[in-house]
């Protein structure tokens, strides 16, 4: 994947826009179970009332908490608040919140530090709690004899009038008052800070009704804002998802149309060595399929990819800073659901290889059948061929079936730890709840944490599946992209002279295919002038074709050079050298779109006159006109709806339109009647007085009035002139003339 990276940069605005909501989704998903944690422990249980550091608390009720506080506590708490009486300026404001501000005076939190409200918590309740066990206490008369003994042997219940227990608790000595604190202090021990803030603020809530507010509006209040606060978060995390989701895929499609347009583009530069190398199936293959599954999992892992790292992580480090008791189940999760990756990972990357092989190899069956079958049909080979593409069909649905096992197995499996890893939490979180050592909020949270980190690796573990077999496809894609063309344009290229004429000259040229033992063709030399028809002849094999196509740089020489008006082929670039060619491929070639199209593919500014002139030319104009639609008749796909004959009439056409100065036309007559060729010879004779022409072909009779007649064997020029000069000296064409025609035809 790391080879195709240079088509994300176009994209990395988007890319780093995408992972910034990324960012964001992931700490708006990872703060849900917070809240839902605090409507729990706080909203439920302690009735909305957050801290056990009291908004406001009642003179006399501060008075009694003081006394269990240490000096530099003391200080620290009644540096915290102010005191509020009837002479106070904003008496009336506060009066209307805490109405009990009418018969006393009462102390009113000034607006401090959240740290300094987390710090003064636990001290704060450590008091309250202390003071509201007294108060319990005295309703019971034994529990209250016992108190007293233990706060200097006095009886609560005969206290002169006028005075209470706290009164003779604030004027006990201070070592004495020293111990109780201490003795306070190590009661609460026990429990951590959390848990008795918890309870303190139950006695908050007391205090709260004891000044006359509204506790039961306030704990709606503080539901309602935090289910408010759900709610906008669960919004903005689905705004998130959607410009994420929308960006990923503009992303991939880009890339994937990048990619596409380059592989093609640089296809139309291979020559037919880099053609025959790669298969026309592989091509289209690595064009479609591969370029998809890269296009998906770009899609996915702009989504996925960063998307549950932040998760996975995040909520690994939410559970740790909470210092949960039930950390180790996630770290027990976390390492099962790995080793689970790994050996389906393990598993599956061999079978990813092999599964694009087997795709070309379908499409390679498949576009054999389609293309061939007339010919299969013609020899009732369809058990055959059935046979032949069920075997393929078969080896890829046995790999695929691999896979999808695979992966069935494993979504069960994990889904599997994940159960099991909530009923632990349940399980062991409950203790923990019996124990004192978590509230239930906390637990509830830890299974949200949970659940999303197993989630973050579910969606990794997807990630790992299809990563595997786009790689492969990049690999492929790459190996296309990477392929230096056998034909390149020179540096400094040169231009042919003005005026141009077309003169073409091979001098000792030889040549190879790729792969190949021996050459194809060896030491051709002749010289093909401007208007004359220089034809080559030769049994099937012999290199006919291979030398036309040398002309062009289809292929390139292996030795000697071809000269076009005195300068080297290989010195010019391929689009000067091809714009003075006419080509006519043994195989006619036609596009799917109208017969004009099809013209108009040689030169697209040619006016409907030169159509009409190209097509009478190539004796196509008779069975062009008999269409309804003319020039307008659609073709289908290379051809199919019309004949062979028409076919390569209408290629001939083509290359007329373009008015070359030299054209090559490889056995285009193959499908012509004697008539139509002999029509046709005549019209090109007239058409192409000035230009080079160079005719390969299989019939005497096309070439029997040609200037220069090209005889080859094995490769190899064995004759050359004219009909008749053959014919006396040339044993292999007058054999090829003699199989074709009387001696009196041939005379």
């Amino acid at each position: 994947m790391f080879k195709l990276m240079k088509y994300v940069k176009p994209y990395g605005w988007m890319l780093a826009l995408a992972i910034a909501l990324l960012f964001a989704q992931a700490n708006l998903d990872l703060a849900l179970p917070d809240y839902l944690s605090r409507i729990v422990n706080t909203g439920i249980q302690q009735g909305g009332v957050e801290d056990a550091l009291p908004q406001a608390i009642r003179k006399s009720q501060m008075d009694r908490v003081v006394i269990f506080l240490g000096e530099a506590d003391k200080g620290d708490i009644l540096a915290s608040y102010s005191l509020i009486d009837d002479s106070s300026p904003d008496y009336e404001t506060h009066l209307e919140a805490y109405p009990a501000l009418a018969d006393e005076a009462i102390y009113v939190l000034n607006n401090i530090a959240q740290s300094e409200i987390d710090r003064l918590n636990p001290v704060m309740a450590k008091a309250l709690l202390t003071v509201s066990g007294i108060e319990k206490a005295l309703e019971d008369p034994e529990a209250a004899a016992e108190m007293g003994g233990m706060f200097g042997g006095f009886d609560p219940s005969q206290l002169p009038p006028g005075m209470d227990v706290f009164d003779i608790l604030a004027n006990l000595p201070a070592v004495q008052l020293e111990q109780i604190t201490a003795s306070v202090d190590e009661q609460f021990s026990t429990l951590g800070d959390s848990m008795i803030v918890q309870a303190g603020v139950n006695t908050v809530r007391d205090e709260y009704e004891a000044l006359g507010m509204d506790t039961e509006q306030l704990q709606n209040n503080y539901i309602l804002t935090a289910g408010g606060w759900m709610i906008l978060l669960t919004l903005l995390s689905g705004v998130a998802t959607i410009i994420v989701g929308y960006l990923s895929a503009k992303i991939a499609a880009g890339m994937a149309r990048d990619i596409r347009r380059d592989v093609f583009q640089h296809v139309e530069h291979f020559s037919s060595t880099e053609f025959d190398k790669f298969s026309t199936a592989s091509l289209i293959t690595r064009t479609t399929n591969d370029i998809t599954q890269i296009q998906m999992v770009v899609m996915m892992m702009v989504r996925m990819m960063f998307y549950a790292p932040l998760m996975g992580i995040g909520g690994i480090i939410k559970v740790i800073s909470q210092d949960s008791p039930l950390a180790w189940l996630i770290g027990v999760a976390v390492l099962m659901l790995v080793s689970l990756i790994a050996i389906v990972f393990s598993l599956s990357l061999p079978k990813f290889k092999l599964i694009q092989k087997l795709t070309d190899r379908i499409n390679l069956v498949a576009r054999e059948n389609l293309t061939g079958m007339m010919v299969i049909r013609a020899f009732n080979m369809q058990g055959f061929e059935e046979n032949r593409f069920d075997k393929a069909n078969v080896d890829l649905t046995t790999v695929s079936l691999f896979i999808n096992r695979v992966m069935v197995v494993m979504m069960p499996l994990m889904m599997l730890i994940m159960n099991v890893m909530l009923l632990g939490v349940i399980w062991f979180g409950a203790n923990e709840v019996a124990a004192s050592n978590m509230q239930v909020g906390d637990m509830m949270a830890f299974m949200q944490y949970s659940m999303q980190i197993v989630m973050a690796f579910l969606m990794l573990s997807m990630m790992f599946i299809m990563i595997p077999r786009a790689s492969v496809s990049a690999d492929r894609i790459h190996e296309v992209l990477t392929t230096e063309p056998h034909i390149r344009d020179p540096k400094e290229a040169k231009k042919f002279s003005a005026p141009f004429k077309g003169e073409i000259e091979f001098r000792n040229v030889s040549f190879r295919y790729p792969g190949g033992d021996i050459d194809a063709v060896q030491n051709i030399s002749f010289v093909a002038k401007p208007g004359q028809t220089t034809a080559l002849i030769g049994s099937t094999g012999a290199g006919k074709s291979t030398i036309v196509n040398l002309i062009p740089r289809f292929y390139e020489v292996s030795d000697g050079s071809i000269f076009i008006d005195g300068i080297d082929i290989r010195d010019v670039t391929q689009h000067d050298l091809r714009e003075k060619i006419g080509y006519v491929p043994q195989k006619s070639a036609l596009f799917s779109g109208t017969i004009e199209s099809n013209l108009l593919y040689a030169d697209k500014n040619a006016t409907p006159d030169m159509l009409q002139s190209a097509i009478e030319l190539a004796q196509a104009k008779e069975f062009v006109d008999e269409k309804p639609e003319g020039m307008a008749t659609e073709i289908a796909q290379g051809g199919g709806n019309v004949s062979g004959g028409q076919k390569q009439r209408l290629s001939i056409a083509r290359a007329m339109v373009k008015k070359p100065p030299i054209y090559i036309l490889d056995d285009s007559f193959s499908a012509l009647d004697f008539k139509t060729d002999a029509a046709l010879r005549r019209a090109l004779k007239e058409k192409t007085a000035n230009s080079t022409l160079l005719v390969v072909t299989q019939r005497v009779s096309t070439i029997k009035n040609a200037e220069q007649i090209i005889v080859l064997d094995e490769g190899r020029i064995v004759g050359k002139g004219t009909h008749n000069e053959l014919m006396e000296n040339c044993e292999t064409y007058k054999e090829i003339a003699l199989s074709q025609l009387s001696m009196e035809e041939l005379s």
